[in-house]
């Protein structure tokens, strides 16, 4: 909103170019979220503190957990306040990619909201049914799906790490492909918020490196000398990246251990959300999978476990996720998320190395 209403004062206040350049808008956004977090943050955990919106915690959880009980939680409405009126405010509002992303944060969000309500509201811990959930998760991928499918210049090209100018086809499969990142994203960032703060360093250090990757897709300069694909108007998406970030790290001001307040579902599925739409729109799933490593590991060692208990009657892990396998070894929480942080930084790292290795 900002661009299109003081850029154009720019030909009589020279300052007023600066809102022509990303990079300046995507820093305002940035520290925007981070105010707006830090602003209504103690507000709204006051709030729930006094209507006792507190989280009730499953019984299949390490021991530890249940003097969490009583935590608010909803604070993924946080998140989405600042990620919301941070990227509206800082973005162009002529494109579409901004749109849908922010569509499907919304809804992933609503969802979230739903699964809250029902955990924290009418104390069933189990939350909303699990085919539920993924019904409607489904439904809102397809919408946005179909949404960047009909967009013009469209091709379903896949970015393949390593090879320059090599971006295959996929043509129709490009469809169930963006539907399985962005649910898969989401949940599997639902999964890894079991312990205080671990989630939000992942998220915080992807969002960089998607940021980056859609700042030079959207940029034909760079994209053409870096060799990766160039994507009209993706640049934009750089913005919605570091709202995340301000509102990421705003929120882990009072999320970090031990937490104050937790996302929930709320947060967590939207976030997720919006990282897959994100990487689908500037094809960079593979860089996504790598990235977000922490997602994909902590996602396969549910899967692991669950199959290897059908087929067998035996667990590969003490307890999944495998943050909660680390739990019942014996590691103290705080030894736990700072170490899952440190590997998300280094996948971060690799993942941005992705731009040159061509």
């Amino acid at each position: 909103m900002l661009y299109h209403l003081l850029y154009p004062l720019s030909e009589t206040v020279s300052a007023f170019n600066v809102f022509r350049y990303l990079t300046f808008r995507s820093v305002g956004a940035a520290l925007t979220a981070l105010l707006i977090a830090f602003l209504l943050g103690p507000i709204l955990i006051q709030i729930m503190r006094d209507r006792k919106l507190g989280q009730t915690i499953r019984e299949d959880t390490p021991d530890r957990h249940q003097a969490k009980s009583g935590t608010p939680t909803f604070g993924g409405l946080l998140i989405l306040l600042a990620l919301l009126l941070s990227t509206l405010l800082w973005s162009e509002w002529n494109g579409p990619y901004m749109w849908i992303v922010l569509g499907v944060t919304l809804g992933f969000g609503l969802v979230g909201f739903a699964d809250d309500y029902e955990k924290t509201i009418n104390r069933n811990p189990q939350g909303i049914r699990a085919r539920t959930k993924l019904g409607v998760q489904v439904a809102i991928a397809g919408v946005a799906a179909l949404a960047i499918w009909s967009l013009p210049g469209f091709d379903a090209e896949i970015s393949v790490p390593f090879f320059k100018d090599f971006h295959p086809s996929i043509g129709v499969l490009y469809l169930p492909l963006i539907v399985f990142v962005v649910v898969g994203t989401s949940n599997a960032v639902n999964l890894t918020d079991g312990l205080d703060g671990l989630a939000l360093g992942p998220v915080l250090t992807t969002s960089v490196v998607i940021g980056v990757f859609s700042y030079a897709v959207g940029n034909s300069v760079i994209s053409a000398y870096l060799g990766t694909k160039y994507i009209a108007g993706a640049g934009t998406l750089a913005i919605v990246c570091a709202s995340m970030i301000g509102a990421g790290l705003g929120f882990l001001w009072f999320n970090t251990y031990p937490a104050s307040v937790f996302m929930g579902d709320t947060g967590a599925l939207a976030i997720g959300g919006a990282l897959g739409t994100i990487a689908c729109i500037i094809r960079q799933e593979v860089v996504l999978a790598v990235a977000g490593g922490i997602f994909v590991v902590e996602t396969v060692s549910v899967i692991v476990q669950v199959i290897s208990f059908k087929l067998t009657g035996r667990r590969v892990f003490r307890m999944a996720p495998i943050h909660h396998h680390y739990e019942q070894l014996g590691w103290p929480e705080p030894q736990i998320i700072v170490r899952f942080w440190i590997i998300s930084v280094i996948l971060a790292l690799v993942a941005l190395s992705l731009l040159k290795l061509r």
